[in-house]
């Protein structure tokens, strides 16, 4: 490269940098920190000029796992549901509000601890941390026991996608932030994974289930303890391939914030090197962008580097700037109460749903007359099967002219509750496992246009606030979901009806979006 060609890629940079100062993009009055800000367009800039390579693909397969593990793990306990309850002679409910706490608490930490202690670190440690104790609830002598230890393995569940999700986005480059849809591909497997391999595990090592119930001694009951096991075992399989085989980088972004611009800028070379490309950015061009930062908005800024930094700067999505910028125009307002509502909606009709579902087809299938466990695993296979498409489909429905983002939610949302109100129809086994394919199928379709269209939906420099605010919402109703059925008749219907109905309501609220983001850039 020549001493010309480089003059004129930092000149291109910083009249970029500057176009995007009076817009007021970035450097706005709320920005916490708007030199960060600004090294991080630059490093964004950097990777968008390496592409999609090697490295990112690599990366795409490891955060994966995470998305594997966080829809595997509430399936898991929806699996074992049934013969814990026989074994234990409990109320079922209380093992999936521990679950829910646990997903509560492991998504409202690990993404400050990702900020404090590195994203490689968190990024390999919730994988691990979930294999280890699932392996040790399979050794649970009480319920007490298997609840406690459900809680902590889902601290780590909680982690994956917020960790994930900032560890993908922050190396790929922007041409290709729409893998984070296609990442839902993965979330489809993890519900596929599990049913096959409990399908054999607990058909063949579990009591049967009976109405009403009869007694099931341990030794007739392992299935769920192998099942654990095995779980278990895979998570640590997926945790040795993360920490020994692939070489994740520390975030480029999160080795500025705490000042090591430095290496900041060798990860950059190390990545493109990876994909065997070059890369122009050098240490210059981020003192460069901080200098101007600074020289635009104050020139006593300088940005603090410490990790009590760090955290502000995650805490600070809550601040009543971000929060109040949602809520700006009575558009905006609209538009992000609508999501929230949408996301809370979402996180007591799904989990309420599918925690219950096995038993429900296991006594439904005893009433038709073909309840064996056997049979009752074997559906959940094929509901898992059918989702893949699903997952897959949602980024071409997508796109369709006159329908986009804001038309496929709508549809497949209220699909999903027709589907499962259908289910309660169902007069013999074939026809209920043919709605629940239909709910499996839609429920796919979307969530994959969800986890797309909300980010689309917060402006920049916000959307980390948005993100968090919708997460939590979600959390927060899931563990509403446990709740209501220890109040609930799990041998009749009603779980199934309040599940149905809410994803119908929260369809036709989709529709009240204000914003379709198909077709243009998102804010």
């Amino acid at each position: 490269m020549s001493l010309e060609q480089a003059e004129m890629y930092n000149d291109k940079k910083s009249e970029s940098f500057c176009a995007q100062a009076e817009t007021r993009d970035i450097f706005t009055d709320d920005s916490l920190d708007p030199v960060y800000q600004a090294k991080a367009r630059i490093l964004n800039d950097a990777l968008q000029e390496i592409g999609m390579g090697k490295y990112q693909w690599y990366l795409f397969v490891v955060a994966g796992f995470g998305w594997l593990s966080d829809n595997l793990w509430p399936i898991v306990t929806g699996l074992i549901l049934t013969p814990v309850v026989n074994e234990f002679n409990v109320l079922g409910p209380w093992l999936k509000l521990a679950q829910n706490i646990g997903l509560l608490v492991g998504a409202a930490s690990w993404s400050i601890a990702s900020d404090v202690w590195g994203r490689r670190w968190a990024f390999n440690i919730t994988l691990g941390m979930t294999g280890m104790f699932a392996i040790a609830a399979g050794g649970s002598m009480n319920y007490v026991a298997l609840c406690s230890l459900t809680a902590v393995w889902s601290v780590g569940v909680g982690g994956n996608l917020p960790v994930d999700s900032a560890v993908f986005l922050e190396f790929v480059p922007a041409s290709h932030q729409y893998l984070l849809t296609v990442l839902s591909v993965w979330w489809a497997f993890g519900q596929l994974l599990g049913s096959l391999v409990a399908w054999p595990l607990i058909s063949d090592y579990s009591c049967p289930t009976t109405v009403p119930p009869s007694p099931c001694p341990r030794s007739s009951n392992e299935g769920w303890r192998y099942f654990l096991f095995a779980m278990g075992g895979l998570m640590m399989f997926l945790w040795v391939i993360r920490f020994f085989f692939f070489n994740l980088y520390e975030s480029p972004k999160y080795l500025m914030g705490r000042g090591r611009d430095e290496q900041a800028v060798e990860v950059v070379h190390k990545v493109a090197a990876y994909n065997g490309k070059t890369s122009n950015l050098t240490l210059e061009d981020l003192q460069r962008a901080g200098k101007l930062a600074e020289t635009t908005i104050d020139d006593g800024i300088r940005m603090d580097t410490s990790a009590l930094a760090a955290v502000q700067r995650k805490m600070g999505m809550f601040s009543n700037n971000h929060v109040r910028s949602l809520f700006a125009t009575r558009k905006m307002a609209w538009s992000t109460t609508i999501l929230i509502i949408i996301w809370a909606l979402i996180g007591l009709a799904f989990p309420l749903y599918n925690s219950f579902v096995t038993y429900f087809l296991a006594t439904r299938g005893a009433n038709f007359g073909d309840g064996s466990t056997y049979i009752t695993y074997r559906n959940q296979v094929i509901l898992s099967v059918i989702g893949i498409p699903g997952a897959l489909m949602a980024g071409y429905f997508v796109e369709l002219p006159y329908l986009g983002r804001r038309g496929t939610l709508a549809i497949f949302t209220v699909l999903t509750g027709v589907f499962i109100l259908a289910s309660t129809t169902a007069r013999t086994s074939n026809a209920l496992l043919g709605w629940n394919c239909g709910y499996s199928y839609t429920s796919n379709v979307m969530y994959g246009v969800l986890y797309a269209l909300s980010p689309e939906l917060f402006p920049t420099k916000d959307r980390g606030t948005g993100n968090a605010i919708v997460a939590t919402a979600n959390r927060i109703f899931g563990i509403m979901a446990p709740i209501i059925a220890l109040y609930a008749n799990l041998t009749t219907s009603v779980p199934i009806w309040i599940s149905g109905a809410m994803f119908i309501v929260t369809g036709l609220i989709a529709l009240l979006l204000p914003f379709e983001p198909r077709g243009h850039a998102s804010l």
